[in-house]
């Protein structure tokens, strides 16, 4: 329900936003807006992540952008673990991604007028992943079953750099190559049942090695030695982005 209020309530605005500002500046081609598709999500988060984007021309050398979709965590699959912790099922998964963009094609390096060629330009993103999780624990103290709930919130302000073709008249090839950042990392892992300070780090030791499997670059920004410990980690640090999109102009 949040999401959905955070959709309703940008949507109209970024939209209105790139609609207006495109009757100042025009394109001589008169193809100023493109729809596009990340391809680089699925690859990295599985098919389950998939985030679509627009970007229209605000003047020759200029763009604004916005991207909206699903987020996913890779499925971590059951069993498997120490002998005393075993995952057994993933549910209730949820996740979105938002983020915007505004793209400065220079003119000095380029040939022809946005959205072609080289660019430049600020980027922020937001990234939400949840999952549960029911482990089956077995130990000296507890055998029995215990869920998690994880939650895993990215914020990232940066610059980017790329290239973007475009084929055919109609059709794009979009190149983030660097997008360096400051991301604002936060995540936490709630254990529904008591257990004691040893059996609790059993549950994060395995869920970290986890995150750390599956998530590109999770062990340069987390610090899995507090999160082993309390579950929860909250840490600003060096952000990136890249991606490859594909889209169609009009």
């Amino acid at each position: 329900m949040r999401k959905n209020k955070i959709y309703c309530r940008l949507l109209p605005f970024l939209l209105l936003l790139i609609c207006t500002s495109n009757e100042v500046f025009a394109q001589a081609n008169g193809k100023k807006n493109t729809i596009r598709y990340n391809i680089t999500n699925p690859l990295l988060f599985g098919n389950k992540a998939y985030v679509i984007g627009y970007e229209r021309t605000v003047g020759k050398h200029q763009s604004v952008g916005i991207n909206i979709g699903r987020m996913s965590l890779p499925g971590f699959g059951k069993g498997g673990g120490s002998d005393s912790v075993s995952l057994q099922n993933n549910t209730n998964e949820k996740g979105f991604h938002i983020s915007a963009e505004y793209r400065f094609y220079l003119a000095k390096e380029n040939k022809h007028e946005a959205p072609r060629g080289v660019y430049i330009g600020p980027y922020y993103s937001y990234n939400h992943f949840s999952r549960a999780n029911e482990w089956l624990l077995n130990t000296s103290s507890f055998q029995g079953k215990v869920t998690t709930n994880l939650a895993l919130n990215i914020n990232t302000v940066g610059a980017q750099l790329g290239y973007q073709f475009i084929l055919w008249k109609r059709v794009s090839l979009d190149l983030v190559l660097l997008g360096p950042g400051i991301g604002f990392y936060q995540v936490k892992a709630g254990i529904n049942t008591s257990l004691n300070a040893k059996q609790k780090e059993l549950f994060y030791e395995r869920l970290n090695d986890l995150l750390a499997d599956k998530i590109p670059g999770y062990n340069l920004v987390i610090d899995e030695g507090e999160f082993k410990r309390n579950g929860s980690v909250e840490t600003t640090t060096f952000g990136f982005r890249y991606m490859v999109n594909v889209g169609f102009r009009f």
